[in-house]
């Protein structure tokens, strides 16, 4: 008689708390449920053809996510969390690379969300309203998803055809992000006022607010004999520690 084998699963909490997925949304929940990777799954991060398109990590997590998602609604920082748990549920918690010419081992599963002003968000809408400090100038925004970094990706890969010396990698972004100028929700009012008004200094502020409140995974630490902290250097043995 043929042995049952029963797949373990664990959750892990999005640091967005679900907030930003509208209620219909299973995300909406704020938790995945994810398996542990198994050799069918390693053999996706070992698929040379994914690993030179770029596809290899998004078509693991999509691989070892159980509870029934769409990956394109991720927002950026709840897939970063995802990204660490199968890191742990792969090949454990320990994490060694080198920084400052020093080795450094971090256990990821003592990795924290960042803090989450929870007071900052309306549940179920990912959108939010910001003046900009200069020009006055009245905004909504959006936290970019995986799908929104896809499309980007894919126009600056147009754009680069166009022309090899054309990098507009941070305009294009805030043209994705910014969902309104004063009332005004048309694709072309947004991309225009990106182009030519929105000065380089507002551009910045919006960045700051973005980066202060947006939901994430807290991938930082202090290195030895440093009193401030430094991003932890997401390298090639993150998901290939034999390499």
């Amino acid at each position: 008689m043929e042995e049952q084998f029963t797949m373990p699963t664990q959750r892990v909490e999005l640091p967005s708390k679900g907030l930003v997925y509208s209620p219909e949304n299973s995300l909406s929940k704020g938790y995945v449920e994810m398996k542990y990777m198994t050799a069918k799954e390693e053999d996706i991060l070992l698929n040379q053809a994914y690993i030179k398109n770029g596809t290899a990590i998004d078509r693991l997590l999509k691989a070892l996510i159980v509870t029934p998602i769409n990956y394109d609604d991720l927002i950026v920082g709840d897939k970063n969390a995802i990204m660490v748990a199968a890191r742990v549920l792969g090949y454990g918690d320990e994490y060694s690379f080198t920084y400052g010419d020093e080795e450094h081992t971090i256990n990821l599963s003592q990795l924290e969300p960042k803090p989450l002003d929870e007071s900052l968000f309306t549940p179920g809408r990912n959108e939010f309203e910001f003046t900009l400090p200069f020009s006055k100038v009245r905004i909504t925004f959006k936290i970019l998803t995986h799908k929104d970094e896809q499309n980007i990706s894919a126009e600056l890969e147009g754009l680069k055809k166009l022309n090899r010396n054309n990098s507009p990698d941070l305009s294009t972004r805030l043209k994705y992000m910014i969902l309104s100028v004063n009332g005004d929700s048309e694709q072309k009012t947004v991309r225009e006022f990106v182009d030519k008004h929105l000065l380089a200094r507002d551009s910045q502020a919006l960045r700051n607010h973005l980066k202060d409140f947006q939901p994430d995974v807290d991938l930082t630490f202090f290195p030895s004999g440093d009193s401030n902290k430094v991003t932890i250097p997401i390298g090639l043995n993150f998901f290939w520690p034999d390499f």
